[in-house]
């Protein structure tokens, strides 16, 4: 059995011109779950990797944005970061750690995944931008994952689903108030 997305289930196969609006709505779950965690999860390797957040040495966000400066779209990107590429470290893990929660558990999504996006492009502007062929870069193909999730955010199994039943209830509830109240 599936449901339409109204809570009346259909038999498997058929369905009518309902199952496949209902299915829509939850085509880009399993997108939104992949991106919330695998932010959330780089977000706490960036904060976990004592390496990663110094400013000079193997495996520093120090060294990886020296060895980009040159070859960036936008070094200027890159400047902006090495000028303190330990805050920079701890930004950029934060954010990655908002957008993943935001994404997984849809607070404020559209928010979120545009957030996404912009860690995405900043990323493949400045670390990956020479990766040859283009498609071998993965921060590009993050960018364009993100574009549904800013154009659709979250509408089921989320926190913005909720508050936003709770203001249609409430609106509802209140165009009755006005209907029962008579003219004077």
């Amino acid at each position: 059995m599936a449901f339409t997305g109204r809570g009346q289930p259909v038999a498997a196969g058929g369905g009518g011109p309902d199952r496949g609006a209902a299915l829509a709505r939850y085509a880009l779950l399993p997108l939104r779950v992949f991106l919330g965690v695998t932010f959330i999860y780089a977000g706490l390797d960036k904060l976990t990797d004592s390496a990663f957040m110094a400013a000079s040495g193997p495996g520093s966000l120090g060294e990886l944005m020296h060895s980009v400066r040159d070859s960036a779209a936008i070094p200027g990107l890159v400047d902006l970061a090495l000028k303190s590429p330990t805050g920079f470290g701890y930004a950029l893990a934060a954010g990655e750690l908002a957008v993943g929660i935001g994404t997984l558990f849809g607070i404020f999504a559209r928010l979120a995944a545009a957030g996404g996006a912009l860690i995405s492009l900043s990323l493949w502007m400045t670390v990956s931008w020479t990766a040859t062929p283009y498609y071998y870069g993965n921060d590009l193909a993050y960018l364009m994952a993100w574009l549904p999730l800013i154009v659709a955010g979250a509408p089921v199994y989320s926190v913005d689903a909720l508050w936003s039943g709770g203001r249609r209830r409430r609106r509802g509830a209140l165009f009755t108030q006005r209907r029962a109240q008579p003219f004077t």
